[in-house]
């Protein structure tokens, strides 16, 4: 499947991005509505980068790159029509890209739920390093996962030589 991948901050593509957010899981477990779903993607410090086939939005991801987590890939979603088709790995590698340029590190959280989205997260190469009981919702724990190319400390060192 071709797609591109761009950064957006248009507002109705934001808006798409929310609706189909709201009508996926992990949301629809989670009990995120449509507002919640569009407060997420707005913010100082997020990017948003949209999948698209022609016109048609196949997926997005959202970061978050500052913070005590800078580098936190706080959202993914593919519409289940778009599913298996290598779309979330592109959006994935692509964030990775963008937060190796600032941080060693990249964070997410993935709901102990969502087997299927934890199992692509840990082929990409991320660990489990912690539980968070009722994060997103009474009853619901979410896994802390983490993808590293080194230290903070080695980081800012080969930074400051660059």
């Amino acid at each position: 499947m071709s797609f591109t991948i761009e950064a957006t901050t248009e507002k109705l593509i934001l808006a798409e991005c929310a609706e189909m957010m709201s009508k996926t899981e992990p949301w629809i477990t989670l009990q995120r509505d449509l507002a919640g779903c569009m407060e997420a993607m707005l913010g100082n410090y997020k990017e948003v980068y949209v999948a698209r086939r022609n016109r048609e939005l196949l997926g997005f991801i959202v970061l978050q790159m500052q913070g005590a987590f800078k580098g936190y890939i706080q959202s993914v979603c593919v519409s289940p029509d778009a599913q298996g088709a290598g779309v979330g790995t592109s959006l994935i590698q692509f964030a990775e890209k963008r937060i190796f340029l600032v941080s060693p590190n990249v964070f997410m959280l993935v709901s102990a739920f969502n087997t299927k989205a934890a199992d692509l997260y840990f082929r990409l190469g991320y660990e489990k390093i912690g539980t968070l009981k009722n994060y997103a919702a009474d009853g619901f724990d979410e896994f802390l996962l983490r993808k590293t190319i080194g230290s903070l400390k080695n980081f800012l060192k080969n930074q400051l030589y660059r």
